[in-house]
């Protein structure tokens, strides 16, 4: 293993690909300011123009009805509780007439592993939803939702991924990565998918040719060296992807929110993430990842002030502003934006703001956007 920094900081700049212990050698022992400047520099590689992306649109859910029994999320119910709900399509078209009408065109749309919830009910729910909103855009479920209903359903992720794609699906995000490390998955969402299987969705998300993302979920019980492997094993999926695919689009690292959540009252884990640990991990994932383009800084989570400084640490995007959100909110996030306040945010970092779409690519900024009913409007990743 290269443990000298200076000769690491060149591997990096020269785009080559830093092994899992290189990465824990840096995130270790260089310093922010050159950790900061290094991603900086490597975030104009990519993207050169002093820009700064955003998204407006909305993140509901299908259920809280869920399985899984993620020890932390305080969002789920166990089936037949009394607060349990699926969603109707009447309920839909409220939610993403309003949707419209502040300005977005894409529902994120994400649920629990419901028991009684297979393939054909996804069929059926993106193609009603696509044959009512034609224009809309579905940027849903996740590699351990589909890893669920293949597994309930007989199907491969293959088979899974492809229906869901010709009913209208249009982009997978990368929703339930935690971190990639078994020892940890089975310590807090043993009922979720492993990791492995984790990455195999996304490989076969990339075969279907959908456009993905990818997420860590940090600050819990994994350590330093299992951040870095994730990201390691993130960009060889990467590496993986048919020629023809994009692949991931975007990496958004956030700290694990621990308000009222089973993690924290068992005194297994406490967010004990600070400022420059953040900041740090943004860094490392722009320099541990050259292969993926898009950069994003968890605003809901760590706040306008840090998020800022992230754009100077190798992010490129500041993520949504969502019309609704219900899971990590649940555990503790709750900061707030609207269209022009997270423009302006942009500005005071020095950057021009662009209204993006799922894709990367840029919006015109809509005539009405989100500036007013500003209690329901939060900003969530991905």
């Amino acid at each position: 293993m290269n443990n000298n920094l200076q000769d690491l900081y060149q591997k990096a700049y020269q785009l080559e690909q830093l092994t899992a212990e290189e990465g824990l050698f840096l995130f270790e022992n260089a310093p922010t300011s050159a950790l900061m400047a290094l991603a900086d520099a490597l975030r104009y590689i990519h993207k050169p123009l002093k820009e700064v992306t955003w998204i407006i649109d909305r993140n509901s859910n299908t259920t809280n009805v869920c399985i899984a029994n993620c020890k932390f999320c305080n969002f789920y119910r166990r089936p037949g509780h009394e607060e349990s709900y699926v969603t109707t399509i009447d309920e839909y078209k409220v939610k993403i007439e309003e949707t419209f009408k502040y300005g977005g065109e894409q529902l994120l749309l994400q649920g629990g592993h419901h028991p009684d919830l297979g393939l054909d009910y996804y069929v059926d729910l993106f193609s009603n939803l696509k044959e009512l909103y034609p224009n809309l855009k579905l940027h849903a479920l996740g590699p351990p939702e589909v890893a669920h209903i293949a597994k309930r359903d007989g199907l491969s992720h293959e088979f899974v991924l492809q229906s869901l794609k010709d009913a209208g699906l249009d982009s997978f995000p990368g929703a339930g990565a935690e971190i990639l490390s078994d020892r940890v998955r089975r310590l807090i969402s043993k009922g979720k998918c492993g990791s492995q299987e984790w990455l195999d969705v996304m490989r076969a998300a990339h075969r279907v040719g959908l456009t993905t993302s990818a997420t860590m979920m940090f600050g819990h019980i994994e350590t330093n060296l299992e951040r870095m492997q994730h990201l390691v094993d993130i960009r060889q999926v990467q590496n993986e992807k048919p020629k023809d695919a994009v692949g991931f689009l975007a990496f958004i690292p956030w700290p694990f929110m621990d308000e009222d959540t089973i993690l924290k009252k068992l005194k297994r884990a406490r967010n004990t993430v600070t400022s420059d640990e953040y900041i740090r991990m943004i860094a490392m994932s722009r320099i541990m990842l050259p292969n993926i383009k898009n950069i994003q800084a968890s605003w809901l989570t760590v706040g306008k002030r840090v998020a800022q400084v992230c754009l100077h640490a190798g992010a490129n995007d500041f993520g949504s502003i969502m019309i609704e959100e219900n899971v990590v909110s649940a555990a503790g996030a709750a900061f707030r934006f609207t269209a022009s306040g997270i423009q302006d945010a942009i500005r005071e970092a020095g950057f021009t703001p662009r209204l993006r779409d799922q894709q990367y690519e840029y919006r015109a900024l809509p005539e009405h956007t989100i500036n007013q009913d500003l209690d329901k409007s939060v900003m969530i990743v991905d």
